[in-house]
């Protein structure tokens, strides 16, 4: 079965390469071109059945608006997307896009032809294995990096944040008691709790410790947007204090 098609990739020499190769296997390629710009005005103005698009980066934003463009001014041109293995974001985005069909760029010509043949046919062309690597991502996800800091914050109440802060600017315990309004017993308590939170021996260890995790500026960031002061935590009015005042 012949296709009329265009092969669009910002590598001409790529571009070039698979036109040759499926013309020789029957197909009539109307353009291999390499276009920065203006895919979507000239896929549109030579109107093939299939066009193959090239796409370095599946996952960048609006990198398949040229998609769009062509499958609202030509819904009868089907794209099939030549792209590296993709997350499964990148995948969704091209069908979502409008694309018939997701192939690796360095899939054998024979690949490429089933899928194009299968994009023509109205059907999706997108092969089990590379569903299957793209879907590995999902099913197991790379490990993220500990963000210390975020994770450290989850576990303080918002008074004993500000506490910290207090802490840290190397405020003892009779001025964090003026600062915030409490009794001094209440403002013993609260470092005690901090201390214990962050599991660290002193006020000196709990400033480091915030200073080294970023936790100071993303406290900062938590007090303006819930607002310093608030009503002041239950707590019992007695605790023994670690590291002194």
């Amino acid at each position: 079965m012949v296709v009329r098609l265009m092969v669009v990739d910002d590598h001409r020499l790529l571009a070039e390469a698979l036109a040759s190769a499926l013309k020789l296997r029957g197909h009539r390629v109307l353009a291999a071109a390499a276009p920065s710009a203006g895919a979507a005005d000239l896929v549109v103005s030579r109107a093939p059945e299939v066009c193959l698009l090239g796409c370095a980066t599946p996952a960048a934003p609006g990198v398949f608006d040229p998609v769009v463009r062509i499958k609202k001014e030509r819904p009868q041109i089907s794209v099939v997307v030549l792209g590296p293995v993709p997350s499964p974001r990148g995948i969704a985005a091209a069908f979502a896009a409008g694309a018939s069909g997701y192939v690796r760029n360095d899939e054998r010509i024979e690949g490429v032809e089933r899928a194009m043949l299968k994009a023509r046919a109205g059907e999706s062309a997108v092969s089990p294995l590379l569903l299957q690597q793209a879907f590995e991502e999902l099913l197991h996800p790379a490990a993220q990096p500990d963000d210390e800091g975020a994770r450290l914050l989850q576990l303080l109440t918002p008074r004993e944040v500000e506490v910290l802060m207090r802490v840290a600017d190397g405020e003892d315990t009779r001025l964090i008691a003026a600062g915030m309004d409490i009794a001094p017993s209440t403002a013993r308590t609260h470092v005690q709790r901090v201390l214990m939170k962050l599991e660290v021996g002193s006020r000196l260890e709990a400033a480091a410790l915030a200073a080294r995790t970023g936790l100071l500026e993303r406290a900062a960031v938590g007090a303006r947007r819930t607002g310093a002061g608030a009503s002041e935590d239950s707590e019992p009015q007695e605790a023994a204090e670690s590291g002194g005042e």
